[in-house]
């Protein structure tokens, strides 16, 4: 294969990045013509809830129905330009989808954003500490580095002692 064509094939990913943007991004910006967004905070462990953040992007009354796995949690307005935080329960050890809909009298419910959350945290009263998982492995570690070093030693001493003889 001649030089000019591995330049070229190792050039073309990046050539494809460069002209098609999108394909370079992970995750789509929110869609300039919504009303409001959602964003979803980090899941409070004693309390089993996550909050949930609407930001009213307009300049007038904005409507919304904020639902967890198909069942509604809450619904309202957010004032325009303002924002509202409501608290999404989930239980110990289960998930749910978080969806948020724009509501509106003469059409129906439109989707927002929508997110998968998982309810991970320790179970119990031990919720205060990890679980013990073993020893520290830096320990281990150094214990198997040492017994490595003595097995060695042996076997050099003992080939050492039996070398310099001939039979």
């Amino acid at each position: 294969m001649r030089v000019g064509v591995r330049l070229i094939l190792a050039a073309l990913p990046v050539g494809a990045a460069l002209l098609l943007p999108a394909t370079a991004k992970a995750w789509p910006q929110p869609d300039a013509g919504d009303p409001f967004t959602m964003t979803v905070g980090r899941l409070n462990c004693p309390a089993g809830s996550v909050p949930v953040v609407l930001r009213n992007q307009t300049r007038q009354l904005v409507r919304f129905d904020l639902r967890a796995d198909s069942s509604t949690v809450a619904s309202g307005s957010i004032p325009a330009r303002k924002q509202v935080v409501r608290n999404v329960p989930v239980r110990t050890g289960s998930s749910v989808e978080i969806e948020a809909y724009s509501v509106a009298d003469s059409e129906a419910d439109t989707l927002i954003d929508s997110q998968h959350v998982r309810n991970d945290c320790p179970w119990g009263s031990r919720a205060k500490q990890l679980p013990f998982t073993g020893p520290p492995t830096d320990l281990v570690a150094k214990l198997a580095t040492a017994a490595g070093l003595v097995i060695m030693g042996g076997i050099l001493w003992w080939y050492g002692s039996i070398w310099p003889r001939s039979s």
